[in-house]
Parts: structure tokens; sequence; C-alpha cells
């Protein structure tokens, strides 16, 4: 079966323009959460517009069925050890350089019932937000990149920066969502790495259930230990 050509790559640039538009606006219009939240809305819209002009998606966004167990396999030991990483940069670097982080316990991820935040709604909240920003964004760019380009005449260092940009790109787009800038303050720095490396693991695996795990073992290990201390 000869793959189908990828249409409407380019809808990935909408959240990125849609996001970078944010901080555009005065600062009264950035404190109002529906407003925080346009970029992710832009994202879900331009994800569902490109789902519906081509086939084959569980190929294209790393979804197939046989790469569940290796997936969740290599995805929770990254998880666990960004996890334990990004505890004690939260926990003993940020307070020495001055960030308060007792904040993190009136975010509304906080207020969220315990039962219902472990482990269900972080699980959720990994596969959307993966689904987005690598299955989607990351994907999407990659193939944008690879269109524009012509491959007989690059060097292989230019062909390597075509891959670091989407990579940045969408770490960055990520990283700067308005609601996480909002939510998590200083620490939404955290999520330029994190988005590295899950962008990173979905480039070499296209496995997207890796990156999901990754996600959602890094979140509940940061929410228990974090929770612990600061309740």
């Amino acid at each position: 079966m000869i793959p189908q050509k990828e249409r409407a790559a380019g809808l990935a640039f909408l959240p990125i323009l849609t996001t970078i538009g944010f901080y555009l606006l005065p600062a009264d219009w950035q404190l109002h959460t529906a407003v925080q939240f346009v970029p992710q809305l832009t994202a879900y819209a331009a994800l569902s517009a490109w789902a519906y002009k081509n086939g084959d998606l569980r190929h294209k966004l790393g979804l197939g069925f046989t790469n569940i167990q290796s997936g969740v396999t290599r995805g929770t030991a990254v998880g666990l050890t960004l996890g334990i990483l990004n505890t004690g940069v939260i926990l003993y670097v940020m307070p020495a350089l001055g960030v308060d982080i007792n904040f993190l316990s009136q975010t509304p991820h906080a207020q969220v019932p315990f039962w219902i935040m472990m482990p269900w709604f972080i699980i959720l909240i990994a596969m959307a937000v993966e689904l987005n920003f690598r299955g989607f964004l990351l994907g999407r760019l990659l193939v944008w990149f690879q269109h524009v380009r012509q491959p007989d005449h690059l060097s292989r260092t230019r062909i390597r920066l075509q891959a670091f940009l989407p990579l940045s790109l969408s770490a960055l787009t990520f990283s700067f969502d308005p609601f996480m800038v909002s939510t998590f303050r200083d620490l939404h720095w955290i999520a330029v790495w994190d988005g590295l490396v899950w962008g990173w693991l979905w480039m070499r695996m296209h496995n997207l259930y890796t990156v999901i795990a990754a996600h959602a073992v890094e979140v509940i290990l940061l929410y228990l230990i974090i929770r612990g201390i600061l309740s």
C-alpha cells in the first residue's frame, strides 16, 4: 500500500501564530481565561480540519496499535527520570532563585479532587496535550519542512536544522501556551525541556504512546510529591 501524500500540514502554523498573537494583546485582555484558551482551541480546530483532509491518521500521528506496549514501557522510564529531575528543580533550584512555589497549591489542578486527578484526569490531559503538540503540531511541522526543502542540495547540517526547527517550535509553543504560563508562572520554562525530550522521542520512535506515557508518569510523580509537601 502506497502511503497517501499528506495535505494541509500548514494548518500547524495556526496555533503557533495564535499563541504569538496572544502576547501582542493588551495586558488586561491576557488576564481573561477564555482568551488564554484561544490558542488551544485553535490547535484542536486545526487538528480536526487536518484530520478531515487526510487518511491513515493512526500512522501519521504515531498511534499504531502494535506500538502500545513498547511505548508505555519506554515512556514510563522517561517519565520517571524527568519526574525526579523536575521535582528537584521545583523544590530546590527554583526556591534558590527566589521563586515562591507555594502558589502551586492554588492552581486549578490542585483544586480538582484527588480521586479525579489520580490518575484519570492526568492521563486524559496527557493524551490531549500530546495528540495536539507532538502528534499534530510537531508531526505536521516536520512534514511541512520536508515539503519545502530540496534534499539533493542540502547539507547534513541543514537537514538537521530543518528537524530542529519543528522540534523547537513545538516545544516553545507548548511552553508558552497562555494557560500554561498563567497557571505555572516561572515554572512554565520547565515545559521547554520537557517538550524537547518528548518531541525527540516522537521523532525517534514515531510512537505517540511513548510520549503520552512519559508525560502522564512525570506529572503523576510531580503531583504526588509536591502535593504531599505543600499540603
